[in-house]
């Protein structure tokens, strides 16, 4: 019976947290990043605001892991031994470039923090910014630096220009009606193309 209680506490609290990262998403959406206050959040969420301290420890804890929830490169895991591994990580980028060419454009809260972090100095988008290129830099020196070597930085640097390109196209892409170079970011027909450009870069980057 008691642990019956405790799986059952553990569930609501899951449940709970994820109320309240939810609330942030609503209120992103509605009123932006200025509404997000404790109260409203709170409100939002149809929980005691005590909740949020005793679950998160404050909101700012609270924001910081609903951004770490949207951002892609936190959540990309290396699978050791696997074929993207033992290519020398040419197939893991090119794949991983799509995903997130596909990922940021379907993600608008992604979209927002992104400009966020661009234009507001705030310590949970820095701790964003640290944590991702941590778990870039383990990708790179575990997959990558072996394969290129003296050559790494070279590599780091296409990455960069890629993973950059593809934020500034996905955020235009959902913010403007106009082309770009010519091609329809919102249709198959454009995206794809830009997906082929992905794989053909990382391809002439390997040779």
């Amino acid at each position: 019976m008691g642990q019956k209680t405790v799986v059952k506490s553990v569930r609501n609290k899951e449940k709970s947290k994820q109320k309240f990262l939810d609330a942030i998403e609503k209120i992103l959406h509605t009123k932006g990043f200025s509404g997000l206050k404790v109260n409203d959040i709170a409100r939002t969420a149809g929980l005691d605001k005590k909740l949020i301290y005793n679950y998160f420890g404050g909101k700012d804890e609270l924001i910081d892991e609903y951004i770490r929830s949207q951002d892609f490169w936190s959540n990309v895991k290396k699978e050791p031994g696997s074929p993207m591994v033992n290519d020398g990580g040419k197939t893991f980028s090119k794949e991983m470039l799509r995903a997130q060419f596909d990922y940021v454009f379907k993600n608008k809260e992604l979209q927002k923090i992104l400009l966020w972090g661009l234009i507001e100095n705030r310590k949970s988008l820095k701790k964003l910014a640290n944590d991702r290129e941590e778990n870039g830099a383990l990708l790179f020196e575990s997959i990558t630096d072996p394969h290129f070597k003296e050559n790494s930085n070279r590599y780091r640097a296409v990455i960069a220009l890629l993973i950059s390109g593809i934020y500034y196209l996905d955020i235009y892409a959902t913010t403007n009606d106009c082309t770009f170079c010519g091609l329809d970011l919102k249709s198959t027909e454009g995206r794809s193309e830009i997906e082929n450009a992905i794989s053909f870069l990382i391809d002439k980057t390997y040779e």
